[in-house]
């Protein structure tokens, strides 16, 4: 059989063509790959053909031409869709690579298990994005300088089974490496729990957050919203996100989502009592804020555009060889880190 995880960067079959997938249409053709997808709105797909790309509203046919091109397969969709776009995938197209974008990662990785298609899967997931959604929405440079998740636990499976995990594997990791790079974003290996940890504080709380900060200033009437200037904006310009997709973001993780919430809420308890005193107090929650940003803003910088704002261009880069003596674990070395990957 034809390895199909060996060509560096095969043909790309994007399902799902939003903000995301749409983005990552755009850079990889603008960076010489070649590109098709799929879509299951007819208006979108007729504006993505319009602006000249290769889009179609036809999954099975999209998918059975992945078969035929060897092409790494990129799960653009909702949470709540990939169950069955991986039902079509395996039965239109059993051979291809298989990455996504999807925002969590753990039920991502349940999915795949069910399917039997670990040997075929590297997960993924660029943090960067807006409040804004579908293929119009979608642009080039979304993901310059973002960190891209990657994540590498079938690789560790197999290695603590005592087999090194296929070259294959190892080629479809270097692959979705390779995607990262080529939009301008940059590697970051992850464990799929770790992964949902992490953007549990980062990702989804900020969410959770400014949809509660929009409750609360809308009912401060008219003159709280003429009186509202950069601070109240910047910390609620997520809740112009569609419901539907927060639900899908914030709901799917909720695992990890609530223990950061219970801390959240335990750091707002302490302060309303301090605040609640004959003579209120913020001292320790603003200089406990002010040092934890100061340490954050040291270590990643910021994008203010994005949803997940991470640059990372200050943190450590290891090289790696996928299939290589040791380089699994070298990956979980580099995820300890905070570190990206550059593979070779």
């Amino acid at each position: 059989m034809t390895d199909h995880f060996s060509n560096p960067l095969p043909p790309l079959c994007i399902i799902g063509l939003g903000l995301i997938g749409g983005s990552i249409m755009r850079d990889a053709i603008a960076g010489g790959a070649e590109v098709f997808g799929f879509t299951p709105s007819r208006s979108g797909s007729r504006k993505a053909a319009q602006d000249g790309f290769d889009v179609s509203t036809d999954l099975p046919a999209t998918l059975q031409r992945a078969e035929e091109a060897d092409a790494l397969i990129i799960v653009a969709v909702p949470m709540h869709a990939v169950a069955d776009i991986l039902d079509a995938v395996a039965e239109h197209a059993p051979n291809c690579g298989i990455t996504d974008v999807v925002s969590v990662k753990k039920p991502v990785y349940d999915i795949i298990r069910a399917h039997g298609m670990q040997s075929r899967y590297v997960g993924g997931h660029p943090m960067a994005g807006t409040e804004n959604s579908g293929w119009n929405a979608s642009h080039t440079g979304l993901f310059e300088n973002a960190a891209w998740a990657v994540t590498y636990d079938w690789g560790l499976e197999c290695e603590q089974a005592g087999e090194p995990a296929p070259q294959r594997w190892a080629n479809l990791f270097k692959q979705v490496c390779q995607l990262a790079a080529l939009t301008g974003a940059e590697a970051v290996p992850v464990s799929v729990a770790k992964h949902d940890e992490a953007v549990a504080r980062v990702s989804h709380l900020p969410h959770v957050l400014a949809e509660a900060l929009s409750v609360i200033g809308d009912k401060g009437g008219t003159l709280a919203q003429s009186l509202a200037a950069g601070s109240f904006k910047g910390a609620t310009r997520v809740a112009g996100t569609h419901p539907t997709l927060v639900r899908n973001m914030v709901e799917t993780n909720a695992a990890a989502l609530v223990p950061a919430l219970d801390e959240c809420i335990a750091l707002l308890h302490d302060a309303r009592n301090s605040l609640a005193l004959p003579t209120p107090s913020m001292e320790e929650l603003a200089e406990a804020g002010h040092r934890a940003y100061t340490r954050l803003n040291a270590r990643s910088g910021a994008r203010g555009e994005s949803v997940s704002p991470v640059k990372i261009s200050s943190r450590p880069v290891m090289r790696v060889h996928p299939g290589g003596p040791g380089w699994v674990q070298h990956l979980k070395q580099i995820e300890s880190l905070g570190g990206r990957v550059e593979v070779f």
